[in-house]
């Protein structure tokens, strides 16, 4: 996996959930705010504390533990 240096997880923030540059940002808000259909931009204006680049990172980490699966081993 790519370094994402803007992604973070840390117990006392957010529950640990992942975020954007220890803020209370989470990864999960901004993907939804893109999959209930506003843009980039209207993201950005909404929260001008944001970059771009935190936008994008957040969808790459998004994208990255979608793709996680866990598997089961069956012992002998």
């Amino acid at each position: 996996m790519e370094h994402l240096n803007r992604i973070s997880q840390q117990p006392d923030i957010m529950g640990g959930k992942a975020c954007i540059r220890g803020m209370r940002v989470t990864v999960s808000m901004v993907v939804g705010q893109i999959g209930s259909g506003h843009s980039v931009e209207e993201i950005l204006t909404d929260y001008p504390y944001l970059e771009r680049e935190d936008i994008m990172q957040a969808l790459r980490y998004a994208a990255w533990r979608a793709e996680e699966r866990e598997v089961m081993l069956t012992g002998a």
